[in-house]
């Protein structure tokens, strides 16, 4: 009986040791679950912010760049771009890269605004001419047609009167503006005009706006005529440049003072 005692108190420490191996095998088999299970846990975490990320980029992205609708294709069934038929009227829209521009407006032909007038000076702006009035030599900004005091003077041209005005030196003056930003200016007319003659009315050709005085102080001495000048774009240019072959034909310079000259 005492061997038996011994046997069992032998085998004691064996089955503890047995014991410490399953519990040892149990605890890390628990251990590696539970890493697992919180890897799988902490991927769907990743995957769901992710996919909550991108959603909310997409919508932001559209809050910024909004649809623009004045890009969208016109489904009304119009081509104006290409100047081909409308389906909705049938009618055929003009191609507006073959739509011939309007015709830019010209400086119209004038006509003598005095009748029997003869060409007393030239437009001279570069080479200065004798002033009989003033006893020196200047520049002629115009042309001064000689003809009766009291002779009527006609618009050269239809247009606009843009200005009435006296000036000190070259009486009562006129200006009618023209196509093609052109001015004709009447000077040295009588101080009473034609009834209906004022600033903003409409003028037709040959249509009487006053009549030939004697108010230039500058060109006193001067036998009666009317003093023309025309205007371009501003730039003061000679009126004979714009009347036609015929008209100036009409006009013949006056050497009347000439030969007198001469003759002394």
């Amino acid at each position: 009986m005492p061997k038996t005692n011994q046997q069992n108190s032998n085998q004691e420490p064996q089955e503890s040791k047995f014991a410490q191996k399953l519990r040892s095998i149990r605890v890390n088999r628990a251990v590696f679950l539970t890493v697992i299970i919180i890897l799988v846990t902490l991927s769907v975490i990743l995957m769901i912010t992710a996919i909550t990320n991108r959603a909310r980029r997409q919508n932001a992205q559209d809050v910024l760049n909004p649809i623009d609708e004045t890009n969208q294709p016109d489904n009304t069934g119009k081509e104006d771009e290409t100047g081909k038929t409308d389906t909705n009227t049938g009618k055929t829209q003009p191609d507006p890269k073959t739509e011939p521009e309007p015709p830019k407006p010209t400086v119209p032909t004038l006509s003598l605004p005095v009748s029997n007038g003869t060409l007393l000076q030239a437009h001279s702006m570069e080479i200065q001419v004798f002033s009989r009035t003033m006893q020196d030599f200047r520049v002629h900004s115009g042309i001064d047609l000689a003809t009766e005091e009291g002779a009527p003077v006609l618009a050269a041209a239809d247009g606009t009167i843009t200005r009435i005005w006296d000036d000190p030196m070259m009486g009562k003056c006129i200006a009618v503006s023209h196509a093609a930003n052109s001015q004709t200016i009447y000077k040295n007319l009588a101080l009473e005009l034609p009834e209906g003659i004022a600033e903003g009315a409409e003028v037709l050709r040959g249509q009487r706006i006053g009549t030939v005085g004697e108010s230039a102080m500058a060109e006193i001495a001067e036998e009666p005529h009317l003093h023309l000048e025309m205007t371009v774009n501003g730039e003061t240019i000679d009126p004979l440049d714009y009347f036609p072959a015929a008209a100036i034909a009409s006009i013949s310079t006056d050497t009347a003072y000439e030969d007198a000259d001469a003759e002394k």
